[in-house]
């Protein structure tokens, strides 16, 4: 079993580098889609990416719970594709419904780290070969916004956790790929 954690920014190519990485394994691929179609503009990306998927893929589509279904899918023939962490984080951060000030403490919803303790159980347990794709967001300037400066903190926590457990990292910019471990 292999843990390889695919990191880049918008648009650096991280999905479709992971997609090969899957596509090359020779195993039967569970892609766990996290995105969920909040507009009309996320509902064409969706279909873009569900379009270009190979048909055999087994596509899963889960907001919220991807520990749970990590070992639902759990299998030593299989690969198990996750993209992407960042909107996972995204809609764990928006899960209560809760509005955020623009300033002062940010209170996330309970659900927020017990789904985060969840995957990274699971990304132990699993016994496929995994895929996980997500956003540097960290590179940028710092945002002005209270919720965008949680999230950028708690996104650079979520890919430390993730790449300490897993077997490789690799940054993916332009298109090219970088391995930082493994």
């Amino acid at each position: 079993m292999t843990r390889t954690l695919v990191l880049g920014g918008a648009r650096s190519g991280k999905s479709a580098y992971a997609e090969r990485l899957a596509a090359d394994s020779g195993k039967e691929v569970i892609y766990i889609a996290t995105a969920t179609a909040g507009d009309e503009e996320m509902a064409s990306r969706i279909a873009h990416h569900r379009a270009g998927r190979p048909a055999e893929w087994v596509t899963v589509e889960e907001p919220l719970a991807l520990g749970n279904q990590l070992l639902r899918w759990s299998s030593p023939d299989r690969l198990i594709l996750v993209d992407c962490l960042t909107l996972w984080l995204s809609n764990l951060l928006f899960s209560g419904g809760q509005e955020y000030p623009d300033v002062g403490e940010i209170v996330l919803p309970a659900l927020f780290h017990e789904q985060q303790d969840m995957l990274a159980s699971a990304l132990t347990k699993c016994a496929s070969d995994i895929v996980l794709v997500s956003n540097e967001v960290g590179l940028g300037i710092m945002p002005m916004g209270a919720v965008s400066r949680c999230f950028m903190d708690e996104q650079g926590r979520l890919n430390q956790s993730v790449a300490a457990i897993c077997d490789r990292a690799v940054f993916v910019a332009a298109g090219l790929p970088l391995v930082l471990k493994g």
